[in-house]
């Protein structure tokens, strides 16, 4: 009777302690939960719209220009005072200080703040603005609100919170977020800056986080529910099933352990600690550690060779996995790749056929005007290929910096690949250089697949031509480049043999032909769209089938050179009575740019050389008109002038340059013109626009 009442007592008390500690260790787990999700939740949505409104307000500082902001500003400050309370209880004064403050808005005014609503509309801004500080006040020169607390020119409001706290608030308030009368805000102010750094004004973004917050609260009452049932579910799942899945079986456990040693015979190999355990508990669980410890060697032995066989497997699936990162880390793939640069757009993507792969892509800036694009295979697959490809990719990017041309490159990582190349290992590569400001470039291609070119407004085609071969099968190998040109509206693609030798379940190819059609579903399409078309088509294709090779891909697309920042036309008689007024047409623009006057003199050479060319013989006998294009870049300092007419198709840069060894009697009339022009601008192209003759040239104005 004693044991019976001992027992009950002790599988009680063994229930009891396990509910509750499981009770205590689910609440403890779920505030733990609760708290950091929220948390994180909240300082994530909290950083993203800080940088989300600091982005903004700094996209649209970059586009003001600071002395017309200045000069809004000194303008308005000239109509007086601003009186507030007047201005929202006077009518009388609020039309007057109204007109006053409407005159002073010229055009550029209202195409800033028409950008202003444009950066407003388009990305969900609450409120958009531009002040001027003033001690603890601010004056509003431009405000895009359509509501009738639009803040005219001039506005004056005292400043307070982060704004008075902010030391030297003229270069920029770091993004806070409020909570007053307009509700949640998430507010930042950036700077526009003047030609000498110098702070003019700042442009205030606010964007309204009232749905976050509430998203916030009912995210929190969310998992606080979901939680709470969670518990509550854990609690009666332990109550009703604790009996059945713990009590029971640890007798029943119990009763088959004592059965089986008391059949079990053979001797200890060896003492284990399992076997130097001395548990006296004085319930099942010390039944329990008698009977495991004469089953101990066998079950030591199987979880010896378990544990040595999981540990090597993860082992090498750890490397691998680093590996892939590795790899992964070596190529671009922040996109867009560079933000800043207009003149193309750019994205590329691989997808390895195992952990890792030999497949590459790269692209870089070489210099301000000049790009790298590499696609490249590494023969074989996996770490191996891996490995070469760092190598390969490393070492055709810093001969690239170093400025050499394609043909050069490869021939260098060549020579340098060759050596100790004990594994055979190869490498296919498509290389190209090309100079952005023109289109022009230089290609090289090492047994690679052949490109696929876009003209403007027309369809992809492929660009067959003899290549060279593969890199690193030989020393002492020559390889062949060519020039090649991008107009403004063409697009390059470039790829490895994993797209058109993808195959389905029957081991049919992909092939060009399928590629260029996926190509032309949407051949205008962006760079990243038109990857995207040709994988879903190669996805379509293939179907259910593994993946055989890598697939990499690569899509350039060329605007031309970069948005000018100013252009100017002058359309008149092609005459030479006329010079005068085209070198005074320029003149005066070059002056504006504050222009070095010797390079001043190179230009107006030029300009002159060209327009007198136009003159006596674009339309001779008749007669016709020319336009003169000027633009001018401020990064860097340049200007683009463009000389157009319609008269007969003419090209003055196919005239071979004179050869000055000879003396002026042996020389062939002509040219010499043209060769000074040559010779005295950055770079000039000619080319037949419809039935227009089109010559431009670049002159750097520092």
């Amino acid at each position: 009777m004693s044991q019976t009442k001992t027992r009950k007592y002790r599988v009680v008390s063994m229930r009891f302690k396990t509910v509750v500690t499981i009770i205590l260790a689910a609440l403890i787990l779920s505030a733990i939960i609760v708290t950091i999700s929220y948390n994180v939740y909240s300082s994530t949505m909290d950083a993203h719209y800080k940088t989300l409104s600091s982005n903004l307000a700094k996209t649209a500082a970059s586009q003001l220009d600071a002395e017309d902001l200045l000069r809004y500003y000194n303008a308005v400050k000239e109509i007086g005072v601003y009186d507030d309370e007047r201005y929202h209880n006077d009518a009388a004064y609020r039309a007057d200080y109204d007109q006053k403050a409407d005159a002073i808005k010229d055009e550029d005014y209202k195409a800033m703040l028409k950008y202003l609503f444009d950066i407003k509309d388009s990305n969900g801004i609450t409120y958009l603005y531009v002040q001027k500080l003033e001690g603890d006040s601010c004056t509003y020169i431009m405000d895009a609100d359509r509501t009738e607390d639009q803040c005219q020119l001039g506005t004056t409001h005292s400043v307070s919170g982060p704004t008075k706290e902010t030391k030297n608030p003229e270069y920029g308030i770091p993004a806070f977020i409020t909570n007053d009368t307009y509700g949640w805000l998430c507010t930042s102010m950036e700077p526009v800056y003047d030609r000498d750094h110098n702070p003019v004004a700042l442009v205030g973004v606010d964007i309204s986080m009232d749905e976050i917050m509430e998203d916030r609260a009912e995210y929190l009452r969310t998992v606080i529910l979901f939680m709470a049932i969670a518990v509550a579910v854990l609690i009666v799942v332990i109550l009703l099933g604790l009996a059945q899945i713990l009590i029971k079986p640890i007798n029943m456990l119990t009763d088959a352990t004592r059965s089986f040693v008391q059949d079990r015979s053979g001797e200890q190999k060896g003492e284990s600690a399992i076997s130097r355990l001395n548990i006296r508990t004085g319930d099942e669980v010390e039944t329990l550690c008698d009977s495991v410890k004469q089953m101990e060697q066998d079950i030591n032995s199987y979880i010896t060779n378990l544990t040595a066989v999981t540990a090597e497997k993860e082992r090498i699936g750890a490397e691998l996995n680093v590996a892939t990162q590795i790899q992964a880390d070596m190529l671009p793939r922040i996109f867009p790749a560079f933000p800043d640069r207009e003149e193309f757009d750019i994205y590329a993507t691989m997808t390895p056929a195992k952990e890792v792969g030999g497949d590459f892509y790269d692209f870089f800036l070489i210099d301000e005007n000049h790009i790298g694009l590499v696609m490249a295979d590494v023969s074989g697959k996996g770490v191996p290929a891996a490995l070469f490809m760092v190598i390969a990719k490393t070492l055709i990017k810093n001969h690239a910096l170093n400025g050499e041309s394609p043909a050069e490159i490869l021939h260098n990582v060549n020579e340098q690949l060759c050596e100790g190349n004990e594994a055979d290992l190869f490498v296919t590569v498509w290389l190209a250089v090309i100079d952005i400001s023109t289109g022009k470039g230089i290609a090289a291609n090492a047994g690679h697949e052949h490109p696929a070119l876009r003209r403007a407004d027309g369809q992809y085609e492929l660009i067959v031509y003899r290549h060279s071969p593969a890199v690193a099968t030989m020393q002492g190998m020559r390889f062949k480049e060519h020039e090649f040109e991008l107009h403004p509206g063409d697009s390059l693609f470039v790829y490895t043999d994993g797209v058109p030798e993808a195959n389905d379940i029957n081991y049919t190819l992909f092939g060009a032909d399928r590629m260029l059609e996926a190509l032309n579903r949407d051949p205008s399409a962006s760079p990243q769209d038109l990857l995207k078309n040709v994988r879903d088509g190669i996805d379509e294709f293939v179907g259910t089938a593994d993946q055989f090779d890598d697939i990499t891909m690569l899509a350039f697309s060329y605007f031309g050179p970069q948005k000018k920042d100013h252009a100017d036309e002058l359309t008149l008689d092609a005459t030479v009575e006329n010079l005068d007024t085209v070198l005074s047409f320029i003149d005066e623009r070059l002056e504006q740019c504050r222009c070095d006057p010797k390079v001043q003199m190179q230009i107006d050479v030029s300009v002159e050389e060209l327009f007198v060319n136009i003159a006596h013989y674009a339309y001779a006998p008749e007669g016709g008109s020319a336009t003169i294009r000027f633009e001018h870049l401020q990064d860097p300092n340049r200007a683009v002038i463009t000389l157009i007419d319609s008269g007969k198709a003419y090209d003055p840069l196919a005239k071979p340059d004179p050869d000055l060894s000879l003396s002026a009697e042996e020389r062939p009339i002509g040219g010499l013109g043209i060769y000074m022009v040559k010779k005295s601008v950055d770079s000039i192209h000619y080319e037949r626009r419809g039935e227009q003759n089109v010559l431009t040239f670049v002159k750097n104005l520092a």
